[in-house]
């Protein structure tokens, strides 16, 4: 009873007229944000964090406006992923496997209204699970140290090949470059600079913002001009837009798998919204009965990464207001918002000040509602994209790609850099090498390495650290059977099947 008292407190705080309008206004601030190539949560929540001071908020109004514009974000990311193949932030990344061919089969309505419900079901019951589990979830982020995190790294991309190709080596090979990518800069131990070949403008490493850009936007623009438009969603004949009642239905499932997945791996400190997309879309693949659909238009794997990555958001909330640590870097740009205000996370912020907690939290319930009531009709206008001219989109496209990268580093050098990767990009597409595993190396390169040298550090170079809990033991036998045993199904599905009379 407790809860729902402090709940009552909270809604108290967060339906003031103020505070609503605050909600309101940052979801559409944050679904424009989210939709716009190159920008994301924690881009769109550090831009606007000076409009809060500018106003006068106070502390809870503040909030309200920027988590408001977190997840606002969370749904925009994912209209351009899947309309025009572009992810508009790295967690709608797993979005564009399934997203983008079902916009080229005139199924695009469809597709952003799966997305909008999953996002809804995702980030409605990861909110309820900050409310409920909280003081519980905050526990088991302790399980996990640098050896498990390594771990759990590793078998993110030893299962890369079953998501991103059906060709286990050219996965591993893509996944290689990521992760040599992610080595560019300056060593975090030693200071020393690695693999820029003198130039200054990399000592800082590559932003997976201008590769991202590169590889999906630049690319998606090359290969459009090569094909005039034959293998593009832009221009389709676009279907009767309804409301796909059958597919939310048959994708219930998916649904709370999905929010699971990605609810558990936003707690966990480091991990955020993008490992938790991939693991729902990996786990749903291996799932299936029909693993081959995805990839190619199954509504599954639309359903199951927005799940786990709007349940992802609101669980990186709870490590950072239980233990002050953040769980994604958007929750860090509100952790420093949090220590601008002269408010302390930690296990004694829910006594200290409930009318924060409780009405972030009212408010996050209100802002999921707020969205599905904006989305879902808006559905109609989104579409309309496809409809305009390739002559007009693509260079409206590829103007605000490079004017949302050079807005957020006024360097000429990444927009130089972004058109090599769009080239890079073409290559690998004509190569049939999938791009995903090249981003999630540059994503989760660093922090494999950063916790892989931690675990050395504490064991005094003894790797044996690395096997030391049944944890990481657990971790490391699913990542070798992630990587293997798609060798062994895909022969046995290869395999002919003898005909008897």
């Amino acid at each position: 009873m407790e809860v729902f008292d402090l709940l009552g407190v909270g809604f108290a705080v967060a339906l003031t007229p103020q505070n609503l309008g605050l909600a309101v206004a940052g979801c559409i601030l944050g679904t424009m944000i989210g939709a716009l190539p190159g920008l994301g949560p924690s881009n769109g929540v550090a831009i606007l964090i000076p409009l809060a001071f500018s106003l006068g908020l106070d502390a809870t109004a503040a909030l309200v406006l920027m988590t408001s514009v977190y997840y606002g974000a969370m749904y925009g990311g994912r209209i351009s992923s899947i309309l025009l193949n572009i992810p508009g932030d790295e967690p709608a990344l797993m979005t564009t496997l399934d997203g983008y061919p079902m916009a080229k089969q005139g199924r695009a309505a469809d597709a952003l209204v799966l997305s909008g419900v999953a996002s809804f079901v995702g980030a409605m019951i990861a909110t309820l699970g900050l409310i409920l589990l909280a003081p519980l979830l905050s526990k088991i982020a302790y399980l996990f140290g640098p050896a498990e995190y390594f771990a759990l790294y590793l078998l993110a991309f030893c299962t890369l090949g079953g998501v991103a190709s059906n060709n286990q080596a050219k996965a591993a090979i893509a996944a290689a470059i990521g992760l040599g990518l992610a080595m560019i800069g300056l060593d975090g131990n030693t200071g020393m600079s690695r693999l820029t070949f003198g130039s200054l403008h990399l000592l800082e490493g590559i932003d997976f913002l201008v590769a991202i850009v590169g590889l999906f936007a630049v690319t998606e623009v090359f290969v459009f001009i090569e094909s005039q438009g034959r293998d593009s969603a832009v221009g389709v004949k676009l279907g009767k837009i309804t409301i796909p009642y059958r597919d939310i239905i048959a994708t219930r499932w998916t649904m709370v798998r999905g929010t699971a997945i990605g609810f558990v791996a936003g707690v966990l400190p480091g991990a955020g919204a993008s490992l938790g997309s991939f693991l729902a879309y990996t786990a749903e693949k291996r799932i299936a009965k029909d693993p081959e659909s995805f990839g190619k238009g199954d509504p599954r794997g639309v359903v199951a990464p927005e799940a786990g990555n709007n349940a992802a958001a609101g669980g990186a909330l709870i490590p950072m207001l239980t233990l002050g640590v953040p769980g994604s870097g958007t929750t860090a740009v509100l952790l420093a918002l949090l220590m601008t205000l002269n408010i302390t996370p930690g296990p004694t912020l829910f006594t200290d000040r409930p009318d924060v907690v409780w009405g972030l939290i009212a408010a996050l319930l209100i802002a999921n509602v707020v969205l599905l009531i904006l989305n879902v009709p808006m559905v109609r206008f989104f579409v309309k994209i496809l409809s305009v001219p390739p002559q007009i989109l693509l260079p409206a496209v590829t103007m605000i790609s490079f004017v949302g990268i050079y807005s957020l580093s006024g360097s000429s050098f990444d927009l130089m850099m972004m058109i090599a990767f769009g080239t890079f990009g073409y290559a690998l597409r004509k190569l049939d090498v999938p791009t995903v595993p090249i981003i999630l190396g540059i994503l989760l390169g660093n922090h494999m390495e950063d916790n892989l040298r931690r675990a050395m550090v504490i064991s005094g170079g003894d790797w044996k650290i690395l096997f030391s809990s049944g944890l990481s033991i657990g971790l490391w036998v699913a990542a070798i059977g992630g990587f293997v045993a798609p060798l062994f199904l895909r022969k046995l599905m290869n395999k002919p099947q003898r005909i008897t009379d």
